[in-house]
C-alpha cells in the first residue's frame, strides 16, 4: 500500500482548506509576535545587558502597539477562515505524508553490505532515536525559554543531518584494562569522498542532502553552524587502538590527537588515560549493575545511520515543513502535522484542539501502513493539544524467501503536567490496547517482523517519588527499557534528559561538547539537569546512599520482543545520550542501535 501525501481526500477540499488557512495565517501571525515581543528568553536579556542596551522598553511599548492594532485588523478576515476551516477537519486524515525518492543510487557493494537478512545473512542493524524540540509557535516557546522557532528548525534539521549521515566508526582500545568501546570524534571522520552513504541495515539506500548555505540568521540562540557532511565511502568503520597499562603508546588512528582525561577512568589508578579526540564524542562502556547492562555514550553528535527517528513538539507547522526539506533527502519517508485540529467526534478527543500531536516521523524505509489515536482524557493545558500515539509498520525488505521484513514503530507524547500520574497511566493503558490493534490488524502471514519499537516523551521519570504509579505500570513488563533496573531504579549510568529551563545557555550546557563534559560529570549536571519530583508534602531523600545521581528521564526508547518473529532475537548495539542540539532545546535527545539475529538453522528457510 502507498500513502497519499495529501491529507485530503481531493484536491479540492485541500484548496479550500488553503484558502481557510490563509485567511487565518495572517491573524494568528500577529498574535505570536505580539506575544514574542513582551517575552524575552535569558540568553536575550543577557545580551542586551551586555551591550548596555536600554532602547528595549520603547521595543516592546510600540511593537506591542503595532501587533496589537494589526491582530484587530485582521481578526475578522481570520474570523471568516475559522468558519471555513474547522469543518474541514472532518474530511482531513490526522497526518501528512512526504515521500522523497533518493537522488542517486547507492554504490552496488555498499547496497549489499547494507541488505542484512535479504543478502542471506542471520543479522541486521537497526538506529532509533527520539527527541522533544519544543517547536511551538515563538511567542509560546517563549515561555520555555526557547525563542526562534523557524530559526531553531532549520538549525536543528541541519544539525541531525550532521550527526546522522557520517559513517559508523567503533574504536575498540586493545588493552586488558579496556573499559569497552569508544565513540570518536569528528577529527576521526574521514574527508570527503565521491561515494554515497547507505543506510546501515536498510534496503533503500540513503542520499545525500543537497549543500546549504548558512547565514546569521539562521542560527538559533546558541546554535553552533553547522556544515554539510561528508560522504564516506563505507558506512562502518572499526579502528583498533593498542594500548597497555604503560605511560605512552606511539600508536594513533589519526595524524594529531589531543589528549585529556577518560571519564569513566578518572579513579583508576595506575591505567592509561585514552586520547581526549576518543573522549569529546562520549564514552562507550559496559554498565556497572551486571553483565544484562549494555553499552552506552553520551555524544555530541547524534548517532550515525539513524533508520528511524521520531520527534516531539514539532506543533508549528512552518517550523514542521523546514524539517521535512532539511530531512527529506536523508529519510526519504515522513509522516508530519500529525493529529486532529478543531471539534473531534465524542470520545475521540476530550475538546477543542488548538494545536496537532507534535508528533514527526522520519524513516529511511517505506512506510506500508500508518494510524493515529488522540487521548481522550487530556487536562488543563494539554486539552489544547491532540496528544496521542502514531503508528507505524514499515517495510524494511525481503528475505530470499521472498518473504516482506517489516518492523512496527509508535512515537507518542504523554500527559504534561505533574501530580496528575492518573491521567498517564489511563494513557499507557490506551498505548498497550492501540498498539495491539495496529499489529493485529496489519500482520500478514507472508511477513517477518523484525522488530516491535516504541518511544516519545512520556514526561515520567524512573526516579520520582511523584511518578511512582507510572513507574509500576505493566507496560514494562511487554516493552523493555535499556535505563531501566527496576520499578524506581535506574542503571547506574543513566544520565537525565530534562535541562533546566533558566540555565539553558549558561556556558557549560550552551554547546554540544560543554554539555556533553557537563552530563560525564556528576556534580556539575546536578547543576542543569531537573531533579525528581517529590510526593507532595513528604520531605525526599535523593540519591539514596551510594546511588548516583541520575535526574529526571522522561525520554524514552523502548523495544519488545515478544511481538517480533520467533526465529528473532534482539541485542542492545548502543544506547546514546546526545548533546548535539544543545541551545536548541530543553531535552537531550536519546539514541538506540539495535541488533537483530536471524536463528542461523532458520535464516534459510524463514
Amino acid at each position: 500500500m502507498s500513502l497519499r501525501e495529501s491529507p485530503f481526500p481531493n484536491s479540492f477540499v485541500e484548496g479550500l482548506h488553503a484558502v481557510s488557512w490563509g485567511l487565518i495565517l495572517p491573524c494568528f501571525w500577529f498574535l505570536d509576535r505580539l506575544i514574542a515581543v513582551c517575552m524575552s528568553t535569558s540568553l536575550e536579556r543577557t545580551q542586551r545587558h551586555e551591550q548596555e542596551c536600554y532602547l528595549h522598553p520603547l521595543k516592546v511599548f510600540f511593537g506591542f502597539i503595532l501587533f496589537l492594532a494589526l491582530f484587530l485588523v485582521t481578526a475578522p478576515l481570520a474570523f471568516l477562515g475559522f468558519l471555513l476551516w474547522a469543518p474541514l477537519q472532518a474530511t482531513r486524515r490526522p497526518f501528512s505524508y512526504h515521500h522523497e525518492p533518493p537522488s542517486r543510487p547507492a554504490p552496488a557493494e555498499e547496497g549489499e553490505r547494507n541488505l542484512g537478512f535479504e543478502a542471506g545473512a542471520n543479522k541486521a542493524t537497526f538506529g532509533f532515536a527520539t527527541a522533544n524540540l519544543c517547536l511551538l509557535p515563538d511567542g509560546i516557546a517563549r515561555f520555555n525559554n526557547l525563542g526562534h522557532t523557524q530559526r531553531r528548525a532549520t538549525a536543528i534539521g541541519r544539525s541531525i543531518v550532521q550527526g546522522v549521515n557520517r559513517p559508523h566508526i567503533r574504536i575498540f582500545v586493545d588493552s586488558p584494562s579496556s573499559c569497552g568501546t569508544l565513540s570518536p570524534s569528528s577529527s576521526l571522520l574521514p574527508g570527503p569522498s565521491t561515494t554515497s552513504t547507505a543506510s546501515y541495515g536498510a534496503t533503500d539506500p540513503a542520499c545525500q542532502p543537497p549543500p546549504q548555505a548558512h547565514s546569521d540568521e539562521d542560527q538559533a540562540d546558541g546554535a553552533v553552524p553547522t556544515t554539510t557532511p561528508p560522504k564516506p565511502s563505507d558506512s562502518n568503520y572499526v579502528v583498533y587502538v593498542p594500548c597497555d597499562d604503560t605511560e605512552e603508546s606511539s600508536y594513533s588512528p589519526t595524524p594529531v590527537i589531543n589528549t585529556n582525561h577518560n571519564s569513566n577512568q578518572q579513579d583508576r589508578k595506575g591505567h592509561r588515560n585514552p586520547p581526549r579526540a576518543l573522549r569529546t564524542q562520549g564514552v562507550a562502556q559496559r554498565g556497572q549493575a551486571g553483565p544484562d547492562d549494555v553499552p552506552w555514550e553520551v555524544s555530541s553528535l547524534f548517532p550515525a545511520n539513524v533508520d528511524i527517528l521520531c520527534l516531539e513538539e514539532v506543533f508549528d507547522k512552518r517550523a514542521a515543513v523546514k524539517l521535512t526539506n532539511t530531512l527529506g533527502p536523508l529519510f526519504n519517508h515522513i509522516l508530519y502535522d500529525v493529529g486532529v485540529y478543531a471539534c473531534q467526534p465524542p470520545g475521540s478527543c476530550s475538546s477543542f484542539k488548538f494545536f496537532n500531536s507534535g508528533l514527526f516521523l522520519a524513516s529511511r524505509y517505506p512506510v506500508l501502513e500508518a494510524q493515529y489515536h488522540c487521548f481522550p482524557n487530556a487536562r488543563g493545558e494539554d486539552a489544547l493539544a491532540a496528544k496521542g500515539l502514531l503508528s507505524a509498520k514499515v517495510l524494511v525488505g525481503q528475505n530470499q524467501k521472498e518473504k516482506k521484513l517489516v518492523g512496527y514503530f509508535n512515537c507518542t507524547h504523554l500527559h504534561a503536567p505533574e501530580g496528575e500520574g492518573e491521567i498517564r497511566c489511563e494513557q499507557l493503558n490506551m498505548l498497550t490496547k492501540w498498539i495491539q490493534e495496529f499489529q493485529v490488524t496489519n500482520s500478514k502471514p507472508d511477513e517477518v517482523v523484525v522488530f516491535d519499537v516504541l518511544s516519545g516523551d512520556f514526561n515520567f521519570d524512573n526516579c520520582s517519588p511523584d511518578d511512582s504509579l507510572e513507574q509500576k505500570h505493566s507496560l514494562f513488563e511487554e516493552y523493555r527499557d535499556p535505563c531501566r533496573a527496576g520499578p524506581g531504579q535506574e542503571k547506574p549510568w543513566v544520565i537525565g534528559t530534562l535541562l533546566e529551563q533558566p540555565t539553558l545557555y549558561h556556558e557549560d550546557v550552551r554547546t554540544p561538547e560543554n554539555l556533553q563534559r557537563t552530563l560525564e560529570r556528576e556534580e556539575l549536571r546536578k547543576q542543569y539537569l531537573s531533579s525528581p519530583v517529590a510526593l507532595e508534602g513528604c520531605p525526599m531523600v535523593y540519591p539514596e546512599l551510594g546511588q548516583p545521581w541520575v535526574g529526571r528521564r522522561i525520554d524514552y526508547i523502548l523495544y519488545r520482543e515478544s511481538s517480533i518473529s520467533k526465529h528473532c532475537r534482539t541485542e542492545i548495539e548502543e544506547f546514546t545520550f546526545v548533546t548535539q542540539l544543545a541551545g536548541l532545546t530543553d531535552h537531550i535527545p536519546v539514541g538506540l542501535r539495535l541488533n537483530v539475529f536471524l536463528d542461523s538453522d532458520t535464516a534459510q528457510s524463514e
